[in-house]
């Protein structure tokens, strides 16, 4: 058994209690996001913020970016999506491309699809060797070490949902022409190596969930949990770090 299987797909937020935690913690990421850059309290640079999206396809990382970036001014964060590198991208060490998008102190990114991919994405389609995905690890921590040590606050989180769950959501977009360009054949390809990708993912965890970077696993069933608990634990992670 897995860490995924331990987590409670059934928890829930009414509406009601979904809108109010939401708009609750969204005015305190605003007010933390002040602060860190120095807008607001004593003028002075709060450390970077960097927070990492992964999760199965469908499993609502656009959304929760959405939401956890709604009341914040567009020049005060980047939004990042990274797709698979271009030919030039492939001519670097692979982690080259994420470098230039890394916040400054003061600053906050937020990254939709992440270095995580080596070991995941590249791992099961057999697009980086063995011997490159498991070296990956070693890379992933000595980077994710030298960033915090520098001060960088850096916020990992998985969204999880149920294999039933995404078949539902994948049809809905199917049907919708506003959301259907979202769904290739690919995602629907990946569905059946959904037991592959649990393996690598579960790697992962185990091999990257660092006392400097840990995992937050976050519940994705419904989609009102999954967005307010990516904004509550955003903030929590900030006012530690700043404490």
């Amino acid at each position: 058994m897995g860490r995924l299987d331990e987590l409670d797909l059934s928890l829930s937020l009414s509406r009601e209690e979904g809108e109010r935690r939401l708009e609750e913690a969204q005015k305190r990421l605003l007010a933390l996001r002040l602060r860190l850059g120095g807008l607001t309290g004593d003028g002075s640079l709060g450390p970077a913020v960097c927070v990492l999206f992964e999760g199965w396809d469908a499993s609502g990382k656009g959304g929760a970016i959405k939401r956890l970036v709604a009341l914040l001014d567009p020049r005060h964060v980047r939004v990042v999506s990274f797709a698979a590198p271009t030919p030039d991208e492939l001519r670097h060490h692979w982690m080259g491309r994420f470098w230039p998008q890394l916040p400054g102190r003061g600053g906050m990114a937020v990254f939709d699809r992440t270095w995580y991919g080596r070991v995941l994405v590249e791992r099961v389609e057999h697009l980086a060797t063995e011997e490159e995905w498991r070296r990956a690890y070693g890379e992933i921590e000595a980077t994710e070490r030298m960033l915090s040590d520098d001060g960088m606050v850096i916020i990992k989180f998985f969204l999880h949902i149920s294999d039933e769950e995404q078949e539902k959501r994948f049809k809905a977009r199917a049907k919708d022409p506003l959301k259907s360009w979202k769904l290739t054949d690919e995602d629907w390809r990946n569905r059946g190596k959904r037991k592959q990708y649990t393996k690598a993912i579960e790697d992962m965890l185990d091999a990257t969930d660092l006392p400097f970077s840990p995992w937050h696993l976050i519940e994705g069933d419904n989609k009102r949990w999954a967005r307010v608990r990516v904004v509550e634990t955003v903030n929590e992670r900030i006012e530690k770090a700043i404490k």
